[in-house]
């Protein structure tokens, strides 16, 4: 079955009906949850220590999509969310065995993306050669 779908008119998405795991696969290998998943391998994190975590690999996430984020996969059964009824408030995020499990296999999508990015960009190379393109950007 294919990973892609149709809305319907009424924004109903069929394709999620037809493939109920293309919005897991989705979150999973998002932007945010990429980062989230493979920083939560390592240890729990409260909010705002993974927010800087995320900003030492690439540019930071906003509050607001964190928060997104943290909620989708909290809500797939990837990460749990762990309130303690204290003053100050304090929140820790940490993985789920399932979420543990579906980090370990992101890791090693981006560890493969890593060690193989010179024959990707061989191939970019070779691939706009033949069309004419000239040198473009990643």
């Amino acid at each position: 079955m294919a990973v892609s779908s149709v809305k319907a008119a009424d924004g109903y998405d069929a394709g999620e009906a037809m493939c109920p795991y293309r919005l897991v696969l989705e979150h999973v290998t998002s932007r945010w949850g990429v980062l989230v998943l493979i920083e939560l391998l390592e240890r729990s994190y409260r909010f705002s220590e993974l927010r800087r975590a995320i900003g030492r690999v690439g540019k930071g996430v906003s509050e607001k999509m964190l928060t997104q984020t943290l909620q989708t996969l909290e809500r797939d059964g990837l990460v749990h969310r762990d309130a303690k009824p204290v003053i100050p408030p304090r929140v820790d995020y940490s993985l789920t065995d399932l979420g543990r499990e579906a980090a370990e296999q992101v890791r090693s999508l981006a560890l493969w993306t890593s060690d193989r990015m010179a024959d990707v960009e061989k191939a970019r190379r070779a691939y706009d050669e033949t069309r004419g393109l000239g040198p473009r950007a990643s």
